[in-house]
């Protein structure tokens, strides 16, 4: 091979690891805009993380699809919320990329401001799985199911295909 044809494949190579470092970094900015987004009570900023045809699942509570739905959670019950004084609190993700789709990982809490206490307490600590899909758009959410980590098996099982990633 010559050293013009070695310093393409390096460069190839390089230019691969940019984009997966890129593609890394718009997803976990994607994920973290969540809960500001959410907390200010801006339900246009909080559904358009998702794709048009997004799902926003959270059991018990509800399912949401599509960014007309996700929004009018947002600026429905959601806002008692934000007056009591409560704030998301998301991990970072552990995301595994697949060309235009990837999987994402991670805790959310919900801490609520107790002012008879005059302390915070996390009211609900769940377990998040995340799709993503490059679009038009670039990276948003094709949907996140968010389950209570109450004990449940199902919300434990959340995260068996991150626990399982990188094995073998």
């Amino acid at each position: 091979m010559s050293d013009l044809d070695q310093l393409r494949v390096e460069v190839a190579a390089l230019a691969a690891r940019v984009r997966e470092l890129e593609d890394r970094e718009a997803i976990a900015r994607l994920a973290t805009r969540y809960g500001p987004a959410v907390d200010v009570g801006d339900p246009s900023a909080a559904a358009a993380l998702w794709a048009e045809d997004g799902v926003y699942a959270a059991p018990p509570y509800a399912v949401w699809t599509g960014r007309e739905e996700i929004a009018g959670m947002v600026a429905g019950g959601h806002q008692d919320l934000i007056r009591a004084g409560a704030g998301h609190v998301l991990t970072p993700l552990h995301v595994e990329l697949g060309g235009d789709e990837a999987r994402g990982w991670n805790h959310a809490m919900n801490v609520q401001w107790r002012e008879a206490e005059g302390h915070f307490v996390v009211f609900r600590l769940s377990a998040n799985e995340w799709h993503f899909r490059r679009g038009p758009e670039g990276w948003r959410v094709a949907s996140r199911v968010n389950r209570p980590l109450d004990g449940a098996a199902e919300a434990r099982e959340l995260f068996r295909a991150s626990a399982e990633a990188g094995r073998g």
